[in-house]
């Protein structure tokens, strides 16, 4: 009974606590490691190993345990594959995640401040990693907001509701490199990116596309500015931001 009682409380004790959900909009659900769902609301913890899930019209923000932020868009699937941070061991930094679907919005932490390298935000087309950054990126999947029969474009995907599939990255502040295994590119504040697929490179493109971030007035208290992503916001905690 001992040993069973121990092991209960040594699975609980992997899933380790790596953020807070301090805004939300609607509802948002979060698939456990153990494949348990979860409704989560304000003040819910999320854990590594969480996938998390906002309905249609909902935008949640999720403060991480070392004061970085990621705002999800609505119809979003998002995966918290580790996170661990500890103030006085930076050598087991790690900030690992998976945006399946949808779109976001990341502002980096103290992790983010003294161990970019270990940050790394995968999605189908590519990986993302940061050097200090204020960043949003979209996956758009084919099927979603592209139009009937439009190929993949090798210049500027046109703006509006018939985007190309792909993922589209925009910095304001800092810099982000965008890899897959065909290209890299270094995207810094005030430039637009975006990826194909899989097997084309990261581009430039010459202005917005038109990827839309919108949350209610209330999430902009602590991530700056949502009406354009090209003008640097002033986080209220200073540590958060990194220019």
């Amino acid at each position: 009974m001992l040993w069973l009682v121990l092991m209960s409380v040594s699975l609980h004790a992997v899933a380790q606590v790596a953020g807070t959900v301090t805004q939300l909009s609607g509802a948002m659900m979060a698939k456990k490691a153990d494949g348990k769902v979860k409704i989560l609301s304000l003040k819910s913890e999320v854990e590594s190993g969480d996938t998390l899930m906002t309905e249609k019209n909902t935008y949640a923000l999720v403060k991480f345990i070392d004061s970085s932020e990621i705002t999800l868009k609505p119809a979003t699937t998002f995966v918290v594959e580790q996170f661990a941070y500890q103030a006085d061991q930076p050598d087991g930094d790690r900030a690992s995640f998976n945006l399946v679907k949808g779109g976001l919005r990341s502002l980096s932490g103290l992790l983010g401040k003294r161990n970019k390298e270990k940050f790394s935000l995968k999605t189908p087309v590519a990986t993302i990693g940061i050097r200090g950054t204020y960043f949003t990126a979209e996956y758009i999947s084919a099927g979603g907001n592209q139009a009937p029969g439009a190929p993949l474009p090798q210049t500027a995907p046109s703006s509006g509701p018939t985007l190309a599939p792909g993922l589209y990255t925009s910095v304001t502040t800092g810099q982000i490199v965008v890899s897959n295994p065909v290209g890299t590119l270094d995207i810094v504040a005030g430039q637009f990116g975006f990826t194909p697929s899989f097997r084309q490179p990261p581009m430039l493109l010459p202005a917005d596309p038109g990827i839309r971030f919108t949350p209610l007035p209330v999430f902009n208290a602590s991530t700056g500015p949502t009406a354009s992503n090209t003008t640097p916001g002033k986080s209220n905690n200073v540590d958060c931001e990194v220019r």
